[in-house]
């Protein structure tokens, strides 16, 4: 029951991102779960207070999760684009 509940809570997160960093439009739902729960791995190394993916799930861990995915997606842009949106 917690997978299901992961990749649901990944899939909103990408999602949440993925409109934030205006590519929406180029995502499936798969690609947000993936980016979510790629993003929450990346904000639990770099904001070591906890993510979805090790730390219960909270505001906090919900936040460092979305900001986690924020800097994927810009990282993503930066390498296909050469620019950030």
């Amino acid at each position: 029951m917690g997978l299901i509940i992961w990749l649901i809570v990944g899939g909103v997160i990408g999602w949440l991102a993925s409109i934030l960093m205006r590519t929406d439009a180029q995502q499936g739902i798969f690609l947000n779960i993936v980016v979510g729960v790629v993003g929450a791995f990346l904000g639990g190394l770099l904001f070591s207070g906890g993510s979805i993916n090790n730390a219960p799930l909270t505001i906090y861990s919900f936040l460092v999760s979305l900001l986690g995915a924020v800097i994927l997606l810009a990282i993503v842009n930066l390498v296909r684009r050469g620019r950030v949106r």
